[in-house]
């Protein structure tokens, strides 16, 4: 019959390709195995979010618009603070109809404008009864040498002291919806750098743009820590993370800096960057462990990766340092009385 000969070719095929066959399918395991790897750990907190307040910033799109996207199903009430209002409504709309939840709403904030930063404070302090999260994730990436509206190096003054005034304008409602949460995303990358350039924190003199974002991630490590021991007793607590390599938008300037190198390994760059490279959703992970997880009050000022506490540079553990930036800071942005 026809279905037997077709089983007897079937065999032999099966037969003459076995070792090809098993090379493949070993090929696919180990694929599935490295992508479940880099992954990195999840949250598996079930915590539901009705009657709470979250804030995130620049989640219009990448890991923060799935943070957003998370917290809004476990019922959050969740404002995309975020520059780009188009962009961010047309994610707000996304987030509604695939969670279901109509509480999502968007307020413009530019971080790389300390004036837009004190609009949106005031906006939130006076018409929100109440903060419980708030996810300093806006960030921008090896950029060339701008500066910010009010003349800060465009990495320092967006990704540190945006965040720096945004959350010290916002305690006063996160103290008394405590307990609260402050997370906010840094990046392994701190680790580049030895130490902050307190002589030139604006990076004018030999700017590198690596150099530079490295500061910037350190400072979200230091400010942190400094920012947990300033609210010890309040019942805010607050967390740094690296989210890992995430394969979001944030590296859209590396051209820029890089140009034809980045051009020439992108063929080498992009596949790889899909095995060990994270989703976006992936990303988010540690970002929501640190917001919702229960028995983390201990760990108030620590850095985390992958779900866990980790240690972050020997630079990002001095607490002097930290100290000094608060203060530096604080004068930067206009907050030293």
């Amino acid at each position: 019959m026809m279905s037997d000969y077709l089983s007897g070719d079937l065999v032999d095929f099966v037969s003459s390709h076995q070792h090809l066959i098993l090379t493949g399918v070993a090929a696919g395991v180990a694929f599935y195995a490295a992508r479940k790897y880099f992954g990195g750990g999840g949250c598996y907190s079930t915590a539901r979010l009705e009657g709470k307040t979250a804030i995130i910033t620049g989640s219009n799109t990448g890991l923060g618009k799935e943070t957003a996207r998370d917290l809004a199903r476990r019922g959050a009430r969740v404002i995309l603070a975020c520059r780009d209002v188009t962009k961010a409504e047309a994610a707000a709309e996304d987030i509604r109809k695939t969670t279901g939840n109509g509480n999502v709403l968007v307020r413009k904030l530019d971080l790389a404008s300390l004036a837009s930063v004190r609009e949106f404070a005031a906006g939130i302090n006076d018409n929100e009864t109440r903060l419980d999260l708030l996810i300093n994730n806006a960030g921008i990436m090896m950029c060339p040498q701008w500066k910010t509206e009010d003349g800060f190096e465009m990495q320092f003054g967006t990704n540190h002291l945006g965040h720096f005034l945004l959350t010290n304008l916002l305690l006063d409602k996160l103290k008394t919806s405590a307990p609260s949460r402050v997370v906010t995303v840094s990046s392994m990358g701190h680790q580049f750098i030895k130490k902050m350039h307190f002589d030139d924190l604006n990076m004018e003199n030999n700017y590198n743009s690596m150099d530079a974002y490295s500061q910037s991630k350190l400072a979200n490590i230091l400010f942190t820590r400094e920012l947990a021991t300033r609210l010890e007793g309040t019942g805010v607590t607050c967390y740094s993370v690296h989210p890992g390599g995430v394969r979001t938008e944030l590296g859209r300037y590396m051209t820029d800096t890089y140009g034809l190198w980045l051009i020439l390994l992108r063929p080498i760059i992009s596949p790889l960057m899909y095995v060990v490279g994270k989703s976006s959703v992936q990303g988010a992970q540690t970002s929501l462990h640190c917001a919702l997880q229960e028995g983390l009050e201990s760990k108030s000022g620590l850095y985390f990766s992958d779900c866990a506490e980790k240690d972050p540079s020997p630079a990002g553990q001095d607490v002097e340092a930290a100290k000094r930036l608060w203060e530096v800071s604080e004068e930067m942005v206009g907050l030293k009385q």
